[in-house]
């Protein structure tokens, strides 16, 4: 479990996320939703360590991160998987590689051992046999899975999800949806999914924390969300009137 304690950041005069405070349950996905530059990225990264927090407790099973020496935290990343929003891949290496990639930085495993995790992962995201093709020859959504190949590779603890269904068609978009509720709850991952996509929402929102001008504005989950009698969540669910007419606040 990962839980957030009045975490703050500001960025001069800007001050983007104000006092949030949520807990991450292990073996179900956790989303962060809200509008663009409402502060949901910069949480993640503060979850992870890319910005420091200004005040507040970022807590992994126990140990509160930022309060960790750098030895420390470098334990906690190495149970961190990232599925970043583009995919991230390095063009210049096969998938194989690609997937490797974790193995190569943070274990001592053998060759024949990196092989065989390398084809477990490959195999569990519908990419077996397609070790050798590189990144250029592969479709949007097989590069989404690739990379969710990569950031299972090392068996993490923790799985971060930026903006995964970012740029695919809706029916790709639930295979990737289901790919990582899937592999959440098969290894009892704390997994956390950085989105906007309502389909995402309704389709996987097991634990929800709904953003608002950098502030945990609502929390709840999948089943609680189409009747929410919160007004800038309803706001953000129905954006378009169209949506609106369809489920009217009382």
């Amino acid at each position: 479990m990962i839980e957030l304690r009045n975490i703050n950041k500001t960025f001069g005069d800007r001050h983007v996320v104000k006092d949030v405070s949520f807990k991450f349950q292990e073996g179900k996905t956790n989303l962060i939703i809200g509008e663009s530059g409402c502060g949901k990225t910069t949480i993640m990264k503060l979850m992870v360590g890319l910005h420091e927090v200004d005040s507040g407790d970022v807590i992994f099973d126990g140990a509160n991160f930022p309060k960790l020496d750098r030895k420390e935290k470098q334990e906690i990343r190495k149970k961190i998987g990232m599925l970043f929003q583009g995919g991230a891949l390095f063009d210049s290496q096969t998938l194989e590689e690609n997937v490797s990639f974790p193995l190569d930085m943070f274990t001592e495993l053998s060759k024949a051992e990196k092989q065989d995790r390398v084809n477990f992962c490959l195999q569990r995201v519908k990419l077996e046999g397609k070790n050798k093709l590189y990144p250029a020859e592969l479709s949007g959504g097989m590069k989404k899975r690739a990379a969710l190949a990569r950031a299972m590779a090392n068996n993490p603890r923790y799985l971060f999800c930026d903006e995964p269904n970012s740029g695919l068609d809706p029916k790709t978009s639930i295979i990737i949806d289901e790919l990582i509720s899937d592999i959440t709850q098969e290894y009892n991952i704390t997994t956390i999914v950085i989105t906007h996509d309502m389909n995402s929402v309704i389709e996987i929102g097991q634990n929800i924390m709904f953003v608002h001008k950098g502030e945990n504005w609502w929390t709840g989950d999948k089943t609680e969300i189409l009747g929410t009698k919160n007004k800038e969540l309803f706001d953000f669910v129905f954006a378009s009137e169209f949506m609106k007419s369809f489920f009217k606040k009382d």
